[in-house]
């Protein structure tokens, strides 16, 4: 199989990656989760907040950097690019496996197997395989049928409460395959909103990346592809609101709903950097973004690594940790809501730094 494409590099796709990771640090690393901004926290269940775009965000743009991967190799599968695919996807569940025993202090024996980590690899893996071995055509039939099938499994499968917390099939599902102790409890059940079944509409991001970024390079009428991904935008949102009467938007339950609503936000975001970048010429607004989204996968594993350390470290008196003691030292000068938000904004502005000298060093962390 192969596409008729010119796999240009586009600044808006790599830009709007970078904008997915500061926006991934942002809402990870707030001084104190007792005072978050409502829009920068997810929802609790069903619902929507801005906060629920980032992780869909970074899937599309998995499956962007993944088109412009294989369109070296023509988009042909071969022996070597499987095992490729393979080593990657195991990479990338090892480090999750290994963040979830750090970040959550974890014992081996009940470890949470499940992550935002392995959901990518999962994702991607699936994702990669079909576009390598299918058609375009089989591609959007098998986004539809995993979104339709996994509608009806939650609907038909879940009793009289199908999208509940406690009654939904995923959480049966999850704890019956992984084991009640292998789940985040976040909410006060073995429930885990990165587990495995809810994993399958994620693929449907990936390929939804992929397919927006094939469509996106091989347009020379950059004006014309901004009103088409509006357009899309606008149906998919459409969409999504419509289906949200019967199945609810939920990021927990990763719903269909929720995959189409997303994608909608992703279409016109681009829409927007390609407007500005490639039609008003405007590209040094993001260069910034462009350094961020360099080693997207390495800052965003090095950050939730270093948020946790600062918890590790002890500081005498009231404060416990120097965590608290930076989020406290910052609340002496402003209130908690912004003394936490300014948290946040300091270590997306640090890592930038972080993401500038490698950038800079001409160093690109792959797995």
């Amino acid at each position: 199989m192969s596409y008729n494409s010119k796999s240009v590099r586009y600044y808006a796709l790599d830009a709007l990656r970078g904008l997915t990771i500061a926006m991934m640090i942002l809402v990870n690393t707030p001084g104190s989760s007792d005072f978050i901004y409502v829009p920068l926290e997810h929802a609790d269940w069903n619902g929507f907040t801005p906060t629920d775009l980032v992780f869909p965000f970074f899937l599309f743009a998995v499956g962007s950097a993944m088109f412009f991967s294989f369109s070296k190799t023509g988009f042909e599968w071969s022996n070597a690019q499987g095992i490729k695919i393979l080593r990657r996807t195991a990479i990338i569940l090892v480090i999750g496996l290994i963040f979830n025993a750090v970040l959550m202090n974890n014992a081996l024996v009940d470890i949470r197997i499940m992550g935002v980590l392995q959901r990518i690899a999962l994702a991607y893996a699936i994702a990669a395989a079909l576009v390598l071995c299918v058609s375009r055509a089989a591609i959007y039939a098998i986004g539809v049928i995993l979104l339709l099938g996994y509608w009806a499994l939650l609907q038909f499968a879940g009793g009289a409460d199908p999208y509940g917390l406690e009654s939904n099939i995923v959480t049966h599902f999850d704890t019956y395959i992984l084991g009640a102790k292998h789940l985040w409890t976040g909410k006060g059940i073995p429930f885990d909103p990165e587990g495995l079944l809810s994993t399958l509409p994620s693929i449907v991001n990936v390929l939804i990346g992929f397919e927006i970024t094939r469509y996106v390079t091989t347009q020379q009428n950059k004006s014309r592809t901004v009103l088409v991904l509006i357009g899309i935008g606008i149906a998919a949102l459409a969409i999504g609101l419509l289906w949200n009467i019967w199945m609810p938007i939920n990021k927990s339950l990763w719903t269909s709903s929720f995959v189409v609503y997303t994608a909608g936000y992703f279409a016109i975001i681009l829409a927007l950097f390609i407007w500005l970048i490639d039609v008003k010429g405007w590209g040094s607004l993001a260069k910034p973004l462009l350094i961020y989204g360099a080693n997207p996968l390495f800052i965003y594993v090095l950050a939730a690594f270093w948020a946790h350390a600062y918890g590790m470290i002890p500081v005498t008196g009231e404060t416990g940790n120097l965590y608290q003691a930076l989020f406290l030292m910052l609340a002496k000068f402003m209130d908690p809501l912004n003394a936490s938000l300014a948290f946040a904004l300091i270590h997306v502005f640090f890592f930038w730094l972080i993401s500038l000298f490698l950038y800079k060093k001409k160093i690109f962390i792959k797995v």
